[in-house]
């Protein structure tokens, strides 16, 4: 079973569309969260990037086990959705 994925993205955000576009080009399934209207989210995005509200940051898994792409190339989003 293929860990889960969720993006979280901005309104209007460039490589939040390149991001998105990516995942389902790949055929991937994620969750995607708009940090412009979820504030828990957008604090958690701020956390996880050293206080800044960095998009699309894309968690792959749960737990002890999750990476944490933010602003990934296309390359760097495929090499972790393959591991």
């Amino acid at each position: 079973m293929p860990h889960p994925i969720t993006m979280y993205g901005k309104t209007r955000c460039d490589d939040t569309d390149r991001s998105r576009a990516h995942l389902r080009k790949m055929g991937v399934p994620f969750r995607e969260v708009n940090i412009d209207h979820d504030t828990d989210a957008e604090r958690f995005v701020i956390f996880v990037n050293d206080g800044n509200r960095a998009t699309p940051t894309i968690v792959i898994g749960g737990g002890n086990r999750r990476l944490v792409l933010t602003e990934p190339t296309n390359e760097e989003l495929e090499e972790a959705v393959r591991r």
